[in-house]
């Protein structure tokens, strides 16, 4: 397999100049677990290192190797290369990471389509649909919207489903199919193009993995039944990227139970288009909604245009970014004093 079949294009190779040293060469991330990464290029899979000059400038986690990403690496031996350098990004995918920490985490890198996983039977939501919407909108990825399992919901219930989605504004290809009976692979499988990346985001339980060994042919990875209620059991617990036998990559990640916003205003804008398209025509610049005269979007919200539901899941969605923008800028600004003052006490304590 070469390169060029792994991704690589004239936008990476432009970027790779100043990157590559003599002894270096460029491979595609497809693999981390923890701070293991597996690496291929033309000659094949090796485990790779991080060099310890990447691991000291990184700054952050989420500047670390990615599945997905070009590194530039070394061949250490014919089990193990180096990386020395990761390659600028096209796409992202990223949230907030987990828990109270505030900063990025990277879920996948280079992506060019993302399929947005729910299930018809238990996960159906549309509002944390807006939610994954507004992470691929955020990283420049076209998201495309499949509902699994759906033979286990009646033909009425289906359109139901996507009745609601489509009135809730979302306006993102949309592709019911089902793992069991095979309903909707075909057309699954005609949007999966040789040289390009896709990923896999949804919930635990949604079939992910299942449709993932329906597209290889072939059950290489884990699946596990529903629990008793019905809900999901998490299977994948690594990010991978796989290689399908027309050339097609597939990244799998974990089902995610938390997706917090950081860093994503230009993704909220951009899937709630409709909305913003309404605030350029309140009278007042800095509108805020919340009751001046002459709002545009208090209007189609009082005449029945514009969804309750849709607009709530808007406003939700954009002050979260907004906090949690907030906390991270002063984090990093509390980093940099910190950083400043280690280094007045070493300097000190040099003299």
């Amino acid at each position: 397999m070469n390169l060029q079949t792994l991704g690589l294009d004239d936008w990476f190779r432009e970027r790779a100049g100043d990157l590559l040293r003599e002894g270096l060469g460029l491979a595609r991330v497809t693999t981390v677990d923890r701070n293991a990464c597996v690496v291929r290029n033309e000659h094949g899979e090796t485990v790779a290192e991080l060099s310890g000059a990447l691991r000291f400038s990184a700054g952050s986690d989420a500047n670390l190797p990615c599945v997905g990403d070009w590194v530039c690496v070394q061949q250490a031996s014919p089990d193990l290369a180096i990386i020395h350098a990761v390659l600028p990004r096209k796409t992202f995918l990223r949230r907030k990471s987990p828990g109270k920490t505030v900063d990025f985490q990277m879920m996948a890198t280079n992506v060019d389509l993302a399929f947005i996983v729910q299930s018809c039977h238990f996960d159906f939501n549309l509002r944390r649909l807006d939610r994954y919407l507004v992470v691929a909108r955020e990283g420049n990825i076209e998201p495309v919207v499949i509902l699994t399992k759906t033979d286990l919901v009646s033909p009425d219930d289906l359109d139901g489903m996507i009745a609601d989605i489509r009135r809730a504004g979302i306006q993102a290809q949309l592709l019911p199919i089902s793992n069991t009976t095979g309903s909707g692979l075909d057309e699954l499988r005609a949007l999966l193009v040789p040289g390009r990346t896709f990923c896999l985001l949804g919930s635990s339980g949604v079939g992910k993995t299942t449709l993932i060994n329906r597209l290889l042919g072939e059950d290489s990875l884990e699946t596990r039944t529903v629990s008793a209620t019905g809900e999901g059991v998490h299977t994948t617990t690594r990010r991978q990227l796989l290689v399908l036998d027309n050339g097609a990559m597939l990244i799998d990640t974990p089902g995610m139970r938390e997706l917090g916003l950081l860093g994503a205003g230009e993704g909220v804008e951009s899937s709630f288009a409709d909305i913003q398209e309404l605030s350029q025509e309140c009278r007042f610049a800095d509108c805020t909604h919340a009751g001046e005269p002459g709002c545009a979007v208090r209007k189609a919200l009082d005449c029945g245009d514009l969804d309750p539901d849709r607009y709530a899941s808007y406003e939700k969605l954009r002050k979260e970014t907004d906090h949690h923008d907030r906390s991270y800028v002063e984090k990093r600004k509390k980093d940099k004093e910190f950083g400043k003052l280690i280094k007045s006490v070493m300097k000190h304590k040099k003299r």
